[in-house]
């Protein structure tokens, strides 16, 4: 007989007025009881749960056994019957008045179904039988009640639940937190104070009030936690908020001093080694970053790769390309992973070694579209760097067969094709991306700055690089694109501006040399020259610039 035969068998059984034979009323309770709880198992795993739940119900209801309430509220809890799970669970109650797992059943229960007002009672209640674990307790209402969206309500309830704990400070700081999800900042601000009256020591209530306090000032917050910490030292928790506070607010001396005390303490600690590594780093320490990252290593620090990819970068930028290569060859999985083969690639192809760097990225597989796709603008960055911009445009089409509507592969194909000259296809690829993100402010600038270098269309250029401005008004490459169509224009005091503006916001040499040659033809010939020699003294093999100068300093 398979499972649901024996289901629908006993469903029979269980509505048959009496049995065919005679037994005692003890056999017939016996058995009703095997067959009900057989059937409401067998219900259950047969997913028949509304029979499941008829069938427990029934038999906590005639047997009013504890055991057997607790298994019927269970199942009707499961099968989200809320109503006869209350019924049930004050039945367990009536029979059981002192069972602490009865009445969390019930607390769980009127949460679920939003009944703060009959919880009341039920949570006090709780709370005074366990007196052991009070103070944990007290911290754990909050997260008990959070699906509850009632915060106000949660708070008044929380109130008068805790109206006799007020000596705690575990008290206050859960009417801290109530009042805060409530939006009640004053309130939640009171509450930190007074469980720091309380107990001044304690480092989850001096990191609450910091932030508090540093909703409206960060200083002001900083400030608060530093004092803390003065008096306290060896306040790990408060000195890591610390470090963090003053990170997010740019103060990075101030927290790598943090973060130094803490490694005295806590050499080993993932949680203070990785910050102080960053913190290092930034701060132009490249010893100490690679120190502390390699100790890294060595704890349980779990992202290994994303260590393994600092390292490399360090090494790399040191100028030590076989440890670079070491490292980066470490980085196995994780967001990293594609940038690591990457600059594998490029380290390679600075060793004369091209073919292997092509063949290392052509072996990596993307295991999403956004890897693919970065591994074929690898690809592309690889040929092009090493002279071979046909090269890099191929493997660009191919990907796009893949992904035709990918932006940033149209965008990388267009460039590349605008600089193998092939223009109708460049226009083709920016038109194409332009129709899926019309607000899209490079691939505008792009084909407005076309048209402007080649002196064509400059009426729709200027329509073009407006929206690209509009859209990033201190970009300074678009700013450079308005300056050159300005001077296409024969606006050279606009296109002077323009282009002084956008050389101020950054140095580039394609933008100098524009400068450079509108400075040319307004006849102020000397800060043309020096403006076209600086640039080239730090970016010597430019082409654009090269040009430039050729052509007016030949």
């Amino acid at each position: 007989m398979s499972p649901k035969q024996l289901v629908v068998a006993l469903t029979l059984a269980l509505g048959l007025p009496a049995w065919a034979a005679t037994p005692s009323a003890e056999e017939d309770l016996l058995g009703r009881t095997v067959f009900q709880v057989l059937l409401g198992e067998l219900a259950l795993r047969e997913g028949a749960v509304d029979l499941s739940v008829q069938a427990w119900a029934d038999l906590a209801e005639r047997t009013r056994d504890p055991k057997v309430l607790s298994r019927a509220v269970e199942i009707a809890g499961f099968a989200g019957d809320n109503v006869r799970a209350l019924q049930l669970v004050r039945l367990w109650l009536e029979v059981e008045p002192e069972s602490s797992t009865a009445r969390q059943s019930l607390v769980a229960l009127l949460i679920q179904t939003r009944q703060l007002d009959q919880l009341r009672p039920h949570l006090a209640n709780l709370l005074e039988a366990d007196k052991e674990n009070l103070a944990n307790n007290l911290l754990h209402l909050n997260r008990m009640l959070a699906r509850i969206t009632d915060k106000a309500g949660v708070l008044d309830l929380l109130d008068s639940v805790l109206a006799g704990y007020r000596e705690l400070p575990e008290a206050h700081f859960a009417l801290a937190q109530a009042a805060l999800a409530a939006n009640d900042t004053t309130r939640a601000l009171a509450e930190t104070e007074q469980a720091l009256r309380l107990r001044p020591d304690w480092e989850a209530a001096a990191i609450a009030h910091a932030k508090l306090l540093g909703r409206s000032n960060a200083s002001t917050g900083i400030d608060d936690l530093a004092r803390f910490v003065k008096r306290y030292p060896n306040a790990r928790d408060a000195r890591l908020a610390l470090g963090q506070m003053l990170v997010a607010e740019k103060r990075l001396d101030e927290a790598r001093q943090q973060y130094q005390r803490l490694l005295k303490d806590y050499p080993d600690e993932p949680s203070v080694l990785y910050p102080a590594a960053i913190l290092a780093l930034q701060a132009g320490d490249r010893d100490s970053g690679r120190q502390q990252l390699t100790h890294l290593l060595e704890t349980d620090y779990p992202d290994k790769s994303g260590i393994h990819y600092l390292l490399g970068q360090i090494a790399q930028e040191a100028g030590q390309p076989d440890q670079a290569i070491g490292h980066f060859r470490q980085v196995t999985a994780g967001e990293r992973y594609i940038a690591a083969r990457s600059r594998v690639a490029i380290l390679l192809l600075s060793q004369g070694k091209r073919d292997e760097a092509i063949a290392l990225l052509r072996q990596t597989r993307g295991a999403t579209p956004g890897e693919r796709t970065q591994l074929a603008l690898a690809e592309a960055q690889l040929l092009r760097e090493s002279g071979d911009e046909a090269g890099a445009y191929a493997a660009l089409e191919k990907a796009l067969l893949g992904a035709p509507n990918d932006p940033e592969l149209l965008y990388d194909a267009a460039l590349t094709a605008e600089r193998l000259g092939r223009h109708e296809a460049m226009e083709t690829r920016l038109r194409h991306l332009l129709k899926l993100h019309p607000e899209h402010p490079h691939a505008l600038n792009a084909l407005g700055y076309s048209y402007a270098d080649r002196n064509i269309r400059l009426d729709e250029a200027a329509v073009l690089l407006t929206q690209a401005i509009a859209l990033a008004p201190e970009d300074a490459f678009i700013m450079d694109s308005v300056g050159w169509l300005q001077y296409r224009q024969g606006k050279l005091a606009e296109a002077l501006t323009t282009l002084q503006n956008a050389y101020q916001l950054k140095a580039d040499p394609e933008i100098a040399a524009h400068l450079g040659e509108v400075l040319w033809q307004l006849d102020r010939r000397d800060e043309a020259r020096k403006i076209w020699q600086d640039a080239r003294s730090q970016h010597p093999g430019n082409a654009a610039l090269n040009a430039v100068i050729q052509k007016f300093l030949p």
